[in-house]
């Protein structure tokens, strides 16, 4: 990861504003050797500043005199970067929540009233080391998914880049040909904490029946056809670099899945008493990866409910779930306790469908967190 304080890295930047004008002379310097780096505005009238330090002065107001950009190929409408201003030594500073990336021009930009607008621009110093950074994998992994189908992750073998990472991913059809605005594209981007896992969804506009976009741009994907997911090399990791290479995943669409998850329907795979052998079960169709892993816990019931420790694993394109405990099992009553926002492919969750229909009726357990399915050791 670029660290914060690393002079030799922002050198490239430093000699935007090495020698400090005169006050009356609005300037933008990068502040090379700042923790965090920090874009500064010199030159503003105290007037300004004593109406942009004052308590009913938002960050809104602070961003309209100072806005930083990182811009990105493609994009008209660039948002501005996320940050904090503060008001020191007479200047205006910009410190931004996210360190920059190489090989990503930003842009800075001061508008004081009646004065024309200060535009700066830097870049941090190419990178000459290969890149190293790869997707690894893509759930769901199943070669045939639902027409509904609601979010796909992936997976990088290294932290990345947050920004600009939906200029390098795409939906294609058979023909290659991009899908039009596919996936609800947010400002912030669907990053796990370690910034390894991007998550991506699929416009609910384009899912959901009986609204707009749907009825105006049409799905996403249809029925009996292919498409690939396609994740473009652009993509940078934590260092700015690119990937090593493009990946793509292919799949072909089937029908829409408005059914919800029904636990008591999974068939479950009882392990002997004495063992540490594995307690598998199979869902009867693939379920959202991170969920799954995350949402189903098993419980002795012998005693009063105790919950078991141990490590689940999915297999069989995510349609199996398999939990292997730390001691080994007893003999009784044990259960699968799972929460009910628990999702398949669609979206559904435990009794409640992703697309309802206003039409039909659909019986919801309001206020049910978990649903509990007992089974056998013996």
């Amino acid at each position: 990861m670029i660290a914060w304080a690393r002079p030799a890295v922002f050198a490239a930047l430093a000699g935007l504003g090495a020698a400090l004008p005169a006050a009356e002379v609005p300037v933008l310097r990068w502040l090379a050797t700042a923790v965090p780096p920090t874009v500064e505005a010199v030159g503003v009238p105290p007037e300004t500043l004593r109406a942009l330090d004052a308590s009913s002065a938002d960050d809104a107001a602070r961003g309209r005199v100072l806005a930083v950009y990182a811009e990105q190929s493609g994009s008209e409408a660039t948002p501005t970067m996320a940050g904090t201003w503060r008001i020191a030594d007479g200047r205006l500073r910009f410190e931004p929540r996210f360190p920059p990336v190489r090989g990503v021009r930003y842009r800075a930009e001061l508008r004081l009233p009646g004065a024309a607008p200060v535009i700066s621009f830097f870049t941090l110093p190419s990178d000459t080391a290969a890149p190293t950074t790869e997707v690894a994998r893509v759930f769901p992994s199943a070669a045939v998914l639902p027409e509904n189908q609601l979010k796909f992750y992936v997976q990088f073998s290294a932290p990345m880049s947050r920004g600009g990472t939906y200029g390098h991913v795409q939906i294609r059809d058979a023909a290659g040909r991009a899908i039009e605005l596919p996936f609800l594209e947010l400002d912030e981007e669907l990053w796990d904490p370690s910034m390894t896992r991007l998550t991506l969804l699929i416009d609910p506009g384009r899912i959901k029946r009986g609204v707009k976009p749907l009825e105006d741009i049409g799905p996403v994907f249809e029925e009996n056809k292919s498409y690939s997911l396609v994740i473009g090399a652009g993509c940078r990791d934590a260092e700015g670099r690119p990937l090593r290479g493009a990946f793509e995943k292919a799949f072909r669409i089937g029908a829409a899945d408005r059914a919800p998850p029904d636990p008591v329907r999974w068939t479950i795979n009882a392990p002997a008493a004495g063992t540490r052998a594995a307690l598998v079960v199979e869902f009867g169709e693939p379920m959202e990866q991170a969920l799954a892993l995350r949402l189903i816990r098993v419980v002795a019931l012998a005693g009063g409910p105790r919950v078991i420790a141990g490590e689940a694993v999915l297999a069989d394109e995510e349609r199996g779930w398999s939990f292997s405990p730390e001691q080994a099992w007893s003999r009784g009553r044990h259960a699968l306790e799972i929460d009910t926002t628990i999702e398949d492919l669609a979206g559904n969750n435990v009794g409640k469908p992703f697309d309802v229909d206003p039409f039909e009726k659909v019986d919801r357990p309001d206020g049910v967190r978990r649903v509990t399915v007992e089974f056998e050791i013996e």
